[in-house]
């Protein structure tokens, strides 16, 4: 079964992240499926608009059990290269030259978080909760933070990221995150409502005013390459450090990590 839905309506295409057993947690395969379709939806033309949700429960759990088991026992070399196809992943999609629309159906977390970040507009179901977890694994949220930073600002960022707090909705809508909070069975008549904006619009200066706003806040592809390549470098140091591997086998094995004594 395929871990990414690429569903053609007229001139919308739905991208539905397709792991509901798992809270549609990334692995390999999910991160190589997104950006796969990402590119797909981005070099056609009859494309008008994108709309990003998980199947299931909830929105995307960040990084799988068993993915992260994985890289937890990676060399540092392996783990940059795995955070480099995350880190392409939020570009590709940040970048995407179509609308994006965020459809928050439920839990985001982690990297959840960082593709509801790199959406245009993104409308969330009433009882969705979200984090930004990382440090309490002794880890940092690197390859997403230059989008989440972006969506909520600094000044929250500085707090979610050394807290790694969960919170709800309400939160989300205040600091950015979330444009629009409805009851779930609301979400789909909001999105379409949006949609609806959407087709009024002409599709090259949809494009290019997209473009405008993310160059007026000094986001450019080939500057978030470099970006990208040191939060790479940071997030596989810290995997390998002796306090990563503390967290990571301590999650992993449901304990609890050295530093809470």
């Amino acid at each position: 079964m395929s871990s990414v839905e690429l569903v053609r309506q007229g001139s919308l295409a739905h991208l539905v992240m397709n792991r509901p057993e798992v809270h549609n947690a990334f692995d390999d395969g999910l991160i190589a499926e997104l950006i796969a379709a990402i590119e797909a939806v981005d070099a056609d033309d009859t494309v008008r608009a994108v709309v990003l949700t998980g199947a299931g429960a909830s929105f995307s759990a960040g990084a799988d059990l068993r993915w992260m088991r994985g890289m937890a026992q990676a060399s540092e070399a392996d783990n940059r290269e795995d955070s480099l196809r995350l880190a392409t992943l939020m570009r590709r999609l940040q970048f995407l030259s179509k609308p994006t629309i965020a459809r928050v159906n439920g839990a985001a977390f982690g990297g959840g978080v960082g593709l509801i970040a790199c959406c245009d507009i993104a409308i969330g179901a009433h009882g969705a909760k979200f984090a930004l977890s990382e440090v309490k694994l002794g880890l940092v949220p690197a390859v997403i933070s230059p989008y989440v930073v972006a969506a909520i600002g600094l000044r929250q960022a500085r707090r979610l990221f050394v807290t790694g707090e969960v919170f709800d909705t309400a939160a989300a809508l205040s600091m950015g995150l979330l444009h629009e909070v409805v009851h779930d069975e609301a979400l789909d008549a909001a999105v379409e409502r949006v949609l609806g904006f959407l087709a009024k619009g002409g599709p090259v200066a949809q494009r290019e005013a997209k473009r405008l706003a993310l160059g007026m806040a000094g986001m450019e592809p080939a500057a978030m390459e470099t970006t990208d390549a040191a939060n790479a470098a940071l997030i596989a140091r810290l995997r390998v450090s002796a306090e990563g591997q503390d967290g990571l086998s301590a999650f992993l094995d449901k304990g609890q990590p050295s530093w809470l004594g």
